[in-house]
């Protein structure tokens, strides 16, 4: 060290100071700031990357939502649907007894009004057929009675006992 302290040079020492400061300058103008220019720039191009990123989760995030709610609206609509579906069969199967039971109690009235028909047809055959019964059978013994003059004398003497009685 001492010899380092005999050599010392001031002027040698002042030139080299010189000529660090010139190339620290020259450095910083020409190496420097072209490498920190990189640096800025490829710091500028990873924060915009990232801004990018975070947007795009942002988007993705309402992308999602906005597919939830169209989903929610899909379920509620095919629930409504549904329900109107399943409101409009039950209006037809109601419709379709009431008309049937319509039906079935006209049917039931032309059928009793058939009968009620048919029975009155009957009975004025049957009152038909005993009228004529009935008259044969008078006539039948309305000729036996009559057939006898003895007969024949005592009935009118019965009707005319008839007659004053009444």
């Amino acid at each position: 060290m001492d010899q380092l302290l005999q050599d010392f040079s001031p002027g040698l020492f002042f030139m080299q100071a010189i000529i660090l400061l010139i190339l620290i300058l020259l450095m910083r103008k020409f190496a420097w700031k072209p490498i920190l220019d990189a640096l800025q720039t490829r710091e500028d191009g990873i924060q915009n990357a990232l801004d990018a990123a975070e947007n795009a989760k942002l988007e993705m995030q309402n992308l999602q939502a906005d597919n939830a709610n169209l989903l929610k609206e899909a379920r509620a609509e095919r629930e409504s649907m549904l329900k109107e579906a399943r409101d409009l069969k039950t209006k037809m199967i109601d419709d379709a007894k009431t008309e049937a039971q319509a039906q079935a109690n006209t049917m039931i009235a032309q059928a009793q009004a058939a009968i009620e028909s048919e029975k009155k047809s009957a009975m004025a055959e049957l009152k038909s057929h005993v009228a004529g019964l009935s008259i044969d059978i008078a006539e039948k013994v309305v000729r036996q009675e009559l057939s006898n003059k003895d007969k024949q004398l005592e009935l009118v003497a019965s009707m005319l006992n008839d007659a004053k009685l009444n």
